[in-house]
């Protein structure tokens, strides 16, 4: 059976959810090995959990700086690929601590659902880039 969209909806929450508690180890937790990152300006594989926390907790600085609180997600679009593969377009709206829209920003995902449960694989990034610049731009923040 196809992974469902309750479980893609409890999956996407409990994701930012450990992304919003900065918690890399959570987030990384929910990788499956290698995990594939991949958008305009980067390509690469990660095949440890401890890369990805360490890489995650690089981001962190920024994302407080930024004044990320919080986030929600809309799954724009899912298909099924497999019985246990899916491919998610999600937009994930990030909120500052008032749960205001501080932006918002569209991926897409590679999800499996492992006998552990749903991991992703693959992430790209469709607009990251741009969205945090601009927000970066609006908040007089810095990017360097």
């Amino acid at each position: 059976m196809a992974l469902d969209r309750d479980t893609i909806d409890r999956y996407l929450t409990a994701y930012g959810n450990s992304l919003t508690s900065f918690d890399a180890e959570a987030t990384a937790a929910m990788w499956g090995m290698p995990g594939t990152i991949l958008t305009d300006e980067f390509a690469g594989s990660l095949s440890s959990r401890a890369d990805m926390a360490e890489g995650l907790r690089q981001s962190y600085p920024l994302l407080k700086q930024l004044g990320l609180a919080g986030i929600s997600h809309q799954v724009l679009e899912s298909a099924a690929l497999t019985d246990r593969l899916a491919r998610v377009r999600v937009r994930w709206t990030f909120l500052d601590s008032a749960g205001e829209p501080l932006t918002t920003s569209d991926y897409e995902y590679v999800l499996r659902e492992d006998p552990d449960g749903v991991h992703t694989y693959v992430s790209v990034g469709i607009d990251d880039a741009q969205k945090l610049r601009e927000l970066a731009d609006r908040l007089g923040v810095d990017l360097g």
